[in-house]
């Protein structure tokens, strides 16, 4: 037992865990943030729809050799304008534009894929983040690091504006909020949170960040402001518990970090139950 923490110790004091534990921090704080917002608008699922966007992309910048992160976040934040303005302005709103988008991101990805050669051993990690976090270069972890300090600083910058943005849209407007600026806000800063979170997560598993903190804190929380604290503590917790379960037992980080944060959820669910239940 004591040989085992000792291992697992050592790995933490590796440079590429450092690396990964310090990008993987910021952006859980980001995805946490941003899920609140998220998911009281009903827009949980636009993360997905993003980070299939991000998974053509990479694929597709991985074919022609250029930088997968520059790439990738120019064309998810186009990918989020488009999805706004298919919400907004035409026949097709919601979860159809969602699917729209997703479906679309992921066989765009899958056809490139399939037409080329050299890039089949990446698809797991792409997807699912296997080993990507445990990758990252020192200049992958500033851009990160710096791209994750600009999400919080404008989301704390224009909390008010976000916050009344997210509950009613017509009192916003009526207030002289430019809801339109503050969606297209909401909608930069989660593209960018998605496309730093793909390495950690996975293109299938990185919505996970977004709704499960949200959505646990929201089970002991009931202020707007105490629900996005608590969701930031709650992303940041199950990081870290997740990735010290993917190191001592060898797990895919991405999985292992959705599974604790599921297992936090249901215990939350399950005891917000049982005390609605005695107190009835």
């Amino acid at each position: 037992m004591n040989e085992f923490i000792a291992e697992t110790i050592d790995i933490f004091s590796m440079d590429f865990m450092i690396r990964a534990v310090i990008v993987g921090l910021f952006v859980s704080v980001c995805a946490a943030l941003l899920g609140v917002s998220l998911v009281l608008k009903r827009y949980a699922m636009i993360g997905t729809g993003l980070s299939h966007i991000g998974f053509a992309a990479m694929i597709i910048a991985g074919v022609i050799d250029f930088a997968p992160i520059a790439f990738s976040m120019v064309v998810v934040v186009a990918a989020a304008f488009l999805l706004l303005r298919l919400n907004e302005n035409s026949k097709i709103k919601g979860d159809s534009a969602v699917a729209l988008i997703s479906t679309g991101g992921l066989a765009t990805g899958v056809i490139v894929m399939g037409l080329t050669t050299g890039i089949t051993l990446q698809i797991c990690d792409i997807l699912f983040g296997n080993i990507g976090i445990l990758t990252i270069t020192q200049t992958d972890m500033y851009v990160s690091v710096g791209l994750s300090a600009v999400v919080i600083i404008l989301f704390v910058l224009f909390y008010k504006q976000l916050f009344a943005v997210t509950f009613d849209e017509t009192f916003a407007k009526a207030t002289g909020t430019n809801v339109e600026l503050y969606k297209s806000l909401l909608a930069i800063l989660t593209a960018v949170t998605v496309v730093l979170g793909m390495r950690m997560m996975g293109a299938l598993l990185i919505t996970s960040l977004t709704l499960f903190p949200a959505l646990s804190a929201m089970r002991i929380c009931k202020r707007f402001l105490s629900v996005v604290i608590a969701s930031a503590i709650i992303g940041v917790v199950c990081f870290g518990i997740g990735i010290i379960f993917s190191v001592a037992f060898n797990l895919p980080p991405g999985a292992s970090i959705v599974g604790v944060n599921l297992i936090l959820f249901t215990i939350l669910s399950s005891a917000t139950w049982i005390k609605r239940k005695v107190l009835a």
